[in-house]
């Protein structure tokens, strides 16, 4: 394989307590129809996945994968970003974080699930023989962003030196089976851009379970170059949501956009090609970093249809596939290696 594999989609947006949204067998059949060829599975649904039955059972995860290939589809990853999300929650968040983990639980109880949640992922993910799972880091420092006011010294260090401790158990474990945990970089979590990136590297010794979930769409937002991201952590880089977005700022509004909802702020997402993604460079930068993992569609928008979005995402992402050349398009004037003949050429003669 010498390709990003593609098209995939993630299947979290598309659910629904109605047929054909509410059963993997029912989504496979209608994504497959649509063009896919793999499908990243949010692990928390039991609508579609059972992941305390995965974490246990060989049997089940065949059987999973049994139903997926019926409708010629794989599974690329199983999506985590809750449990990581609700690996660490600052005090103020935790009443609206409440949805992404079982009713009652806070502080350490909460910490010691969403862990588990985390290992059990890890050996789902070997029973299903796939490479990464991607995720959100969760945080305590994401209201301390902007300094003002001054923020008190080394507040950030320890935030970072608690988030490194309560995630090295679950990094550790993905390392020893030969996986990485895909942080996608993500506002409202402490992993957030390059630079958040970095200190987590650093405080987690460049753990080499610590990975990327490249998603250009929250860059766009932040007005962060997404494609200077990949020649920076290229090599980083081992899952990738396909997702649009656009900044359009105003007299009134920017980066911030003034508590305005998702349809009315200065930067949004947006379905496949209706944003300013240059999906052409980042797709040849993907390739030229080495990136042969899946494309998946990451499906958020603020004025399309889901249906319409995973109808057009099929083929956009197809099209975008690069298969990486073997060859130099000059290797018919070529010729073998001749070192008097390239010193002759230099003028060298000594």
């Amino acid at each position: 394989m010498n390709s990003i594999q593609g098209p995939a989609i993630f299947l979290a947006q598309f659910l629904r307590d109605v047929s054909p949204y509410n059963s993997l067998d029912a989504l496979a059949q209608w994504v497959s129809e649509m063009g896919y060829h793999g499908v990243q599975i949010p692990a928390w649904d039991k609508r579609v996945f059972d992941l305390e039955l995965a974490a246990e059972s060989q049997a089940y995860c065949d059987d999973v994968r049994a139903l997926l290939d019926k409708h010629n589809l794989v599974v690329t990853e199983l999506n985590a970003a809750l449990a990581g999300q609700v690996l660490a929650v600052h005090p103020a968040y935790e009443e609206m974080f409440a949805p992404f983990h079982p009713a009652g639980l806070k502080g350490d109880a909460r910490t010691e699930w969403a862990t588990a949640q985390l290992l059990k992922t890890v050996a789902a993910s070997v029973k299903l023989g796939l490479k990464a799972i991607p995720t959100l880091s969760g945080g305590f420092a994401w209201h301390l962003f902007y300094p003002w006011p001054q923020r008190p010294a080394g507040i950030i260090e320890a935030a970072f030196a608690e988030l490194a401790r309560r995630w090295l158990p679950a990094l550790d474990a993905a390392r020893d089976h030969g996986l990485t945990f895909a942080y996608e970089l993500h506002p409202g979590s402490d992993l957030f851009d390059g630079a958040t990136y970095e200190r987590f590297l650093e405080i987690t010794d460049e753990h080499p379970a610590a990975c990327l979930n490249y998603d250009p769409s929250h860059f766009v937002l932040q007005q962060l170059d997404y494609l200077e991201f990949i020649r920076l952590y290229g090599e980083r880089i081992s899952a990738v949501h396909v997702k649009d977005a656009e900044f359009h700022p105003t007299g009134r509004q920017g980066v911030y956009s003034g508590y305005a909802d998702w349809a009315r702020r200065a930067g949004r997402f947006r379905s496949l090609g209706d944003g300013q993604v240059d999906f052409a460079r980042m797709f040849t930068l993907l390739t030229e970093a080495g990136y042969r993992g899946w494309a998946v569609l990451e499906w958020e928008c603020a004025v399309k249809s889901p249906e319409q979005g995973a109808r057009e995402g099929a083929p956009f992402i197809a099209r975008h596939l690069i298969e990486a050349t073997q060859v130099a398009f000059d290797d018919f004037v070529g010729g073998d290696s001749d070192a008097a003949r390239n010193r002759r050429l230099l003028g060298i003669t000594t």
